[in-house]
């Protein structure tokens, strides 16, 4: 459904391309839920699972930019994963400030579990758009994200 502002055409435009992208967004958000609803899992809590599978190791603060999300968040989240006994935090034996986030084996065999399932549902979802649609998609997505003014 457009919105229904009253505004001018450009202000129109930004309003159904934002109601568009929020659509799109909630679409694919409710096909990962749907796989990881019965792990438990929220899509925030796959993403520390993930990004520690494909990126290695790493502190929370580095974490946090790599799933998008505040530190304090992150903190939440490897607390509820490290209880589960999916992650585990060990600290730098030179330098005990330094905290980094590990997989346990119970959460690597839980992402090898879930990561092709997840990207299956995500294939089948942008099936829907050639690739080269979906290249062009990535590239205007990328140009709205960025932060540069």
């Amino acid at each position: 459904m457009p919105t229904h502002y009253p505004g001018t055409e450009t202000e129109k435009r930004a309003l159904n391309l934002f109601i568009c992208l929020m659509r799109a967004s909630g679409q694919m958000l409710r096909t990962q839920q749907t796989v990881l609803a019965p792990y438990g899992l929220k899509p925030s809590a796959f993403g520390v699972l993930e990004a520690l599978h494909h990126l290695g190791p790493m502190c929370q603060k580095a974490l946090a930019g790599k799933i998008l999300t505040t530190e304090g968040n992150v903190t939440q989240l490897c607390a509820i994963l490290e209880r589960r006994g999916l992650i585990e935090r060990l600290r730098n034996p030179l330098d005990r400030r330094y905290i980094s986030l590990h997989l346990t084996a119970a959460g690597e065999a839980l992402i090898g579990e879930l990561f092709p399932r997840i990207l299956e549902e995500l294939l089948h979802a942008t099936a829907r758009l050639a690739d080269d649609e979906q290249e062009q998609m990535i590239a205007i997505c990328k140009k709205i994200g960025r932060n540069d003014g």
